[in-house]
């Protein structure tokens, strides 16, 4: 029986696995020509994947957010294993669309980079949220999230589609407690997101930077 709780206590959350896959995840970038980073395409995946199970802890309100995550990271994945030497590196796999003249397309593979990196935004920005604003209910810091991340980008359908989802979120107590916080004890999970986002951000930035480089940032959806 000790050996049980102890087991469960030991338990990585989501976070903690997260921050390992981060930890993997090393950029490597040439001072004056962008288009020879080197950004690796499993590790940032995995950590995709991740998100996805920390996004189904809010319920309902993400299941459209959560699909597209899930639809971006098997497009990336079946382009990668037609090539898995070259398409390892995602800048790689910009460049092929860009020289087919696809990367601009709804159903690309930059597209869902582009995508990707937005919703790894939003949740980085949420959590953080979450971590500092202690009087704030779930909706309101889901919204304000979602106003200065992913609605700058969304259509007008997108936009009324969060809207609606946004009155299912489930109460910030029962979220905290889904992803890490134990008995109103917050201080472990605090310091998970605080790390978390130091690894996250610089890698956002630098993604934001080649999609940039490919004129990529400024495609919105419906």
């Amino acid at each position: 029986m000790k050996r049980k709780r102890y087991d469960m206590e030991k338990k990585k959350t989501e976070l903690q696995t997260a921050i390992e896959e981060l930890s993997l995840l090393i950029i490597t970038k040439p001072v004056h020509n962008t288009e020879t980073t080197h950004i690796p395409l499993r590790p940032l995946l995995s950590f995709c994947n991740l998100i996805i199970q920390v996004l189904d802890k809010i319920g309902p309100t993400m299941a459209v957010l959560r699909q597209d995550i899930d639809q971006n990271i098997r497009r990336l994945e079946k382009v990668c294993e037609t090539d898995p030497c070259v398409y390892s590196n995602l800048v790689e796999i910009l460049k092929k669309e860009r020289n087919e003249g696809t990367y601009k397309m709804v159903a690309s593979c930059s597209r869902a980079l582009l995508w990707l990196n937005r919703t790894m935004d939003f949740t980085a920005g949420l959590l953080r949220l979450l971590s500092k604003e202690v009087s704030s209910k779930m909706e309101e810091l889901i919204e304000e999230c979602y106003l200065t991340t992913l609605k700058p980008h969304h259509g007008w359908i997108a936009s009324a589609a969060f809207k609606v989802c946004l009155k299912l979120v489930p109460d910030k107590k029962t979220f905290m407690e889904a992803i890490g916080g134990r008995d109103n004890n917050y201080d472990t999970l605090r310091e998970d997101i605080d790390t978390l986002s130091s690894l996250l951000t610089p890698i956002l930035e630098d993604i934001s930077i080649v999609l940039e480089q490919f004129g990529l940032n400024r495609l919105r959806s419906m």
